[in-house]
């Protein structure tokens, strides 16, 4: 096998920030199953959040977090999260991230949730693929090995400890294998966990389940992101319309043209993410229809082609024209809040595999993300991870936890049912999206344990992407569903109707570990 310092697998972000900076530190190859400029992060629209505005402040910016995480974000990772952004977007500036400027100043707009402006945006509603272009520039300046169409399929270990990977090259249908001495996970998302996604094809959970697997832990997995407004038109995908659109002012009307968020909540368009999303399914679910609108109309034509570039072509490309016309939207699955736990270094419990950008739990979104932090995440603890690595790596830091943690294993075989539902993707997404969704129940949850129970245990031998990606998938949704089953009650973007109210006794995380 070849030997590399570093592996990292995963081409948003997260991977390619920690790739420039470990490349300082010794040699370096970038594992990614799609092309190089294919991931989660690229598809960004919203910003990436740092207080540094006049009247803000990091301990603003951290009760923000704190309270949209509704009780469980981690307190040391928060605030690591905070007070370390102003240097990380330093350093995208120092890279080349064009950010958005007003008169010269970076400019800072508001989005739900955040007590004052402190998003910042590149190309106005394309951060994410300007921040990536960029990085992935100096990648090739760099000089760092990557390999595009390669998909890790096995982390390997010894003794609790890394020493790499194997992987599956698409291209010659050939398995490869490579060592390294630090392993860091990259992965992304796992939107297509359901059927409806504003994440792109290639966010299938292969980080999660490739640490699962290798024996790391896993958490807060019934916490899953619904972004509220996604685009729902005849003949067009499924597109994100950015948060930054209701906190420049658009409004959410129902298919009677009638403004109904403030009648589920005093901050109206700009309430948690949760909230707007069950509000709109509760509209949709009383007036009829498959979407409610968002109206950009109230503000001038100039400069919601100029704010939202990306969004207004993409909607004119199937006749939509946003300046004039309500937006036809619905929630979309988008961001997983859990994943591989590790703690404010980045480490996870098996030594030398760290994780960091939406496969990793670094704890800073709790129960629920506050909007524009997920990029921000991404950098942070990606530097940090380097970092930890030129340490006296015998030294051991722990997440410090205030709450309990529960430590939980998956069922092998939960019933023995016989399953009539054939496993493939659109079966598989179609029982995750009706029962493990943006609304729950016991009944509907322990339907969705066994079918996937006995899905993983039929399940034929993978042999090709699509196969491995559906086998990555199957273990996300079996640790999602039994995760969601498990806690009984409601809280951030867990809702459950048969235990619709928070309960103290559940103030803790729900861990996974093979």
């Amino acid at each position: 096998m070849k030997s590399y310092d570093y592996i990292v697998v995963g081409s948003g972000i997260a991977g390619l920030y920690a790739a420039l900076i470990a490349k300082e530190h010794g040699s370096v190859l970038i594992l990614t199953k799609s092309a190089i400029d294919e991931c989660n992060t690229r598809y960004a629209q919203g910003g990436i959040a740092a207080a540094l505005g006049k009247n803000d402040s990091p301990e603003f910016h951290l009760e923000d977090t704190i309270a949209a995480g509704a009780g469980l974000c981690d307190p040391q990772s928060t605030r690591v999260l905070v007070e370390e952004a102003s240097d990380r977007i330093s350093d995208l500036i120092d890279f080349g991230v064009p950010f958005d400027t007003i008169y010269g100043e970076i400019a800072l707009a508001k989005e739900a949730a955040h007590r004052t402006a402190r998003i910042l945006h590149a190309g106005g509603d394309a951060t994410g693929e300007y921040i990536e272009s960029t990085l992935s520039r100096q990648l090739k300046v760099a000089g760092i090995k990557i390999l595009e169409h390669c998909l890790v399929t096995e982390i390997l270990t010894e003794n609790g400890q890394i020493r790499g990977v194997k992987a599956f090259d698409c291209h010659s249908n050939s398995a490869v294998s490579f060592s390294c001495h630090f392993l860091i996970l990259a992965t992304g998302g796992a939107g297509q966990l359901f059927k409806f996604t504003t994440n792109p094809d290639v966010a299938t959970g292969d980080g999660v389940a490739l640490a699962f697997h290798a024996g790391a832990e896993i958490a807060d997995m019934e916490f899953f992101q619904f972004h509220p407004t996604a685009l729902r038109l005849a003949g067009a995908p499924v597109f994100l319309i950015s948060e930054s659109m209701r906190g420049e002012g658009g409004i959410l009307r129902n298919k009677s043209g009638y403004r109904f968020m403030p009648d589920y909540d005093p901050q109206a368009e700009l309430a948690p993410r949760d909230i707007v999303a069950r509000s709109i399914i509760t509209e949709v679910n009383k007036t009829g229809g498959e979407c409610v609108f968002l109206d950009m109309t109230p503000l001038p034509p100039h400069h919601i082609t100029t704010r939202f570039p990306h969004i207004s072509r993409f909607c004119m490309k199937y006749g939509l024209d946003i300046s004039k016309d309500p937006i036809p939207v619905s929630p979309a699955a988008h961001y997983m809040m859990g994943g591989v736990k590790t703690n404010s270094w980045g480490e996870t419990n098996i030594k030398g595999l760290f994780a960091a950008g939406e496969v990793a739990c670094t704890g800073v979104h709790g129960a629920n993300r506050l909007a524009s932090n997920s990029l921000l995440e991404t950098v942070v603890f990606a530097k940090r991870i380097i970092e930890r690595t030129q340490k006296d790596f015998t030294e051991t830091i722990q997440r410090t936890e205030p709450e309990i943690q529960n430590y939980y294993h998956l069922p092998s075989q939960r019933k023995n049912l016989t399953n009539s539902l054939p496993l493939n993707l659109k079966s598989f997404q179609s029982i995750m999206w009706n029962k493990v969704g943006i609304t729950r129940s016991g009944t509907q949850l322990e339907e969705a344990a066994n079918t996937l129970s006995s899905w993983e245990a039929d399940k034929p031998q993978s042999c090709d992407r699509p196969s491995c990606e559906l086998d990555n998938l199957v273990t996300v949704g079996r640790l999602m569903t039994e995760s969601a089953l498990i806690r009984e009650e409601s809280r951030g973007a867990h809702f459950r109707t048969d235990f619709p109210h928070q309960r103290p006794e559940w103030l803790k995380h729900i861990i996974f570990k093979k």
